[in-house]
């Protein structure tokens, strides 16, 4: 199965893309989750796309991290190629994808952790609590009661998938930030 942005070339180019514009050395646990923040891309797409641009000198080791991990980079060779070939895929999805890998990194590296938990109640209906910490404080907790385990699990699923967009979706509505809701 194919990845929906198609061909490896265009893995490839949407993986130099990201990296390039992100524009600091990764380790390849971070470049895959800024990859799959959205469906563009296969997991196994994407690590054969990996090695064959460390293969082709589009991407290259730049040290480690505190852990210990590869940390890689775009080299010059890779840089002219995501510049160049870019336009073989949509802007919206470039654009898209980059906001979305820009956001998970923010939540990263302020040491954001997110959790969600759903518990059925006597009425059989559920509570779905959703918790955001940073650094281990409690920055966001919220509950909701919904009406059946599955709307809980899709709850549950949304958020872990977009916490960052839910987390500042409820801040601007609680801040009156967001009246298009509110537009008739």
């Amino acid at each position: 199965m194919a990845s929906p942005i198609g061909s490896m070339n265009n893995v490839k180019i949407f993986v130099l893309y990201l990296m390039r514009n992100i524009n600091y050395p990764m380790n390849f646990s971070t470049i895959n989750d800024i990859v799959m923040q959205n469906d563009y891309i296969l997991y196994l797409d994407f690590a054969e796309g990996f090695h064959q641009m460390l293969d082709g000198d589009l991407i290259c080791e730049d040290g480690t991290d505190e852990n210990g991990d590869i940390l890689y980079s775009v080299t010059r060779k890779g840089a002219m190629v995501a510049e160049s070939l870019k336009t073989d895929l949509l802007p919206s999805i470039l654009d898209k994808s980059l906001e979305c890998a820009l956001r998970y990194l923010d939540f990263k590296r302020r040491g954001i952790t997110v959790d969600c938990t759903f518990e059925r109640l006597s009425d059989r209906t559920f509570d779905v609590t959703f918790f955001v910490k940073e650094h281990g404080k409690t920055i966001m907790s919220t509950t909701i009661n919904v009406d059946s385990e599955y709307r809980s699990r899709q709850m549950r699923k949304n958020f872990l998938e977009r916490p960052d967009a839910i987390y500042r979706g409820t801040i601007a509505l609680l801040t009156g930030k967001v009246n298009y809701l509110f537009d008739k």
